[in-house]
């Protein structure tokens, strides 16, 4: 099991070492492109650094295209994105549609950070503190972090935190037992999901709130659910 492990990890940094080095010089011509437009497009710097936490609980700086005013997460609903977010830039909405604010994170790829395929990074705080989280909730920090993760070809940003844990674990279960295979797997399905609007922003519990309010409210029960004990 040690051996396969080992081998598979090779061709998963292999392969993450490999398709990000192409894609970011592929795309050199769009890089130019979507700067220049976020800067046209609002005041502010291109890309936007977060620290979130990949395998192990370590937190690194995550790279992304502003698609939101300068700020913006100490504003309305923090790390929460509903529907007609007010901080989303003209730009910026067009850039969470098609994804392509996520292009800079192959550079985390390259640099180790995070993986092609793996749990999306959570925000440092997001789940409360690392050291005290249940055994659910920790264990999709067994691996890496990814771009793209088996509960994002099944629901992107309308599925619930303890939905997400659930599929993050199922897809550590599935790299243990069947090594990138199952990286492959999701990677076809996500090549579908790419080219989909649908299921891009968060779902309120209550419509009836605001967005503060509700953001509130699911971030509380976010760090609740994540600190029952086991």
């Amino acid at each position: 099991m040690t051996v396969f492990r080992g081998i598979n990890n090779f061709i998963k940094r292999l392969f993450d070492v490999i398709s990000s080095g192409i894609l970011i010089i592929l795309l050199l011509p769009l890089w130019i492109i979507l700067s220049i437009a976020i800067k046209i497009d609002s005041p502010g710097p291109i890309f936007f650094k977060q620290g979130r936490r990949t395998k192990n609980g370590r937190i690194f700086s995550m790279y992304k295209f502003r698609s939101m005013v300068v700020n913006a997460e100490s504003m309305g609903a923090g790390l929460f994105n509903y529907e007609n977010d007010p901080r989303v830039t003209k730009v910026g909405r067009f850039l969470r549609n098609s994804s392509l604010d996520e292009l800079p994170q192959l550079f985390n790829i390259l640099k180790g950070d995070m993986s092609v395929v793996g749990p999306r990074p959570c925000v440092t705080y997001e789940l409360g503190d690392f050291e005290t989280l249940n055994k659910r909730y920790k264990k999709r920090f067994e691996v890496k972090a990814g771009l793209n993760g088996l509960a994002q070809v099944m629901g992107r940003n309308d599925i619930r935190w303890v939905e997400i844990v659930g599929y993050d674990n199922q897809y550590v279960e599935c790299y243990n037992r069947y090594g990138v295979v199952s990286d492959l797997q999701i990677l076809f399905g996500s090549v579908a999901r790419v080219f989909k609007k649908d299921k891009i922003y968060e779902n309120k519990e209550d419509s009836s709130l605001s967005d503060e309010e509700a953001a509130r409210k699911a971030e509380e029960e976010i760090i609740r659910l994540a600190h029952i004990p086991d």
